[in-house]
């Protein structure tokens, strides 16, 4: 199991919601919320020094995201715009996020296609976004590699996913809103889904200990031969700092579109370099 307090080797010491002293973090009073037959997680309290919406993410250390299976997209082969379900281990559902950009670009670009990506609360509120450019993901052009800039809220920028060169593995780096090193990302030689979960494994800046992991969920033969609607879960330390945690969720999103999109020809992607 990762271990909770591995990224302070980086120096970086854990200052999520900087409470007052005596301040004490209230329990949670609402009862879960139903709406169009979806159980949401309650609405946390406010907190202080915490971007408006990232309040549920300082009770959890571990979420599910759910591809939705597109039926049009199945039965026709037309790329349709990727939703998803982010859900905590009780299976309520803590936001809701979409794929926004136009079907030229989704259908000519295919799995490398740039977007942005909006992710909302139960109470409509869009309260992260990510923003992907038209980057390449080839090891012939090391100096323009895949990014992706997470906002929260919309407009503010609090975080990157960078991705970094490796002849042969999988690597990224977590940074913040200054460009600063926070964590690191590193995947499997060979990104290949084969009846097991794949494992990208979250580490302190000198990848001496491991802190979290995205996993890529093995969802049976069928689901993963005929659409590219995935399953991940993304652990992270509880105390981390809300908006690295909004970083590693952007982080999984970024993974998914690179390894576990299927291109024009349905066949999945695989290995580091495309």
């Amino acid at each position: 199991t990762p271990g909770a307090a591995g990224y302070q080797h980086s120096g970086y010491q854990s200052q999520p919601m900087a409470y007052p002293p005596g301040f004490a973090v209230p329990p949670i009073q609402n009862q879960p919320v139903v709406q169009e037959g979806a159980i949401w997680m309650p609405i946390p309290p406010a907190f202080p020094n915490c971007p408006p919406g990232l309040e549920y993410l300082t009770q959890i250390d571990q979420i599910l995201i759910h591809q939705q299976i597109e039926l049009l997209e199945i039965l026709t082969g037309f790329e349709t715009s990727n939703k998803y379900e982010i859900k905590n281990t009780l299976g309520q559902r803590v936001y809701a996020a979409a794929e926004d950009n136009d079907c030229c670009t989704r259908n000519c670009l295919g799995p490398s296609r740039p977007f942005s990506l909006r992710i909302v609360d139960n109470l409509g509120r869009e309260v992260i976004t990510l923003h992907r450019p038209c980057r390449c993901s080839s090891c012939f052009f090391p100096c323009c590699l895949q990014e992706l800039e997470v906002q929260a809220p919309p407009g503010t920028t609090i975080g990157y996913v960078v991705q970094n060169w490796h002849p042969c593995l999988p690597k990224f780096t977590i940074q913040d809103e200054k460009r600063m090193n926070i964590l690191k990302i590193i995947g499997p030689c060979i990104v290949c889904s084969c009846c097991e979960d794949i494992n990208f494994e979250v580490k302190s800046v000198d990848e001496t200990s491991t802190v979290g992991r995205i996993s890529k969920q093995w969802t049976g033969f069928v689901k993963e031969a005929f659409t590219d609607a995935d399953n991940f879960g993304v652990q992270f330390p509880l105390d981390l700092d809300v908006k690295m945690k909004a970083v590693m969720i952007g982080a999984c999103f970024l993974i998914d579109f690179m390894f576990f999109e299927h291109g024009n020809d349905k066949k999945q992607r695989m290995g580091t370099w495309q």
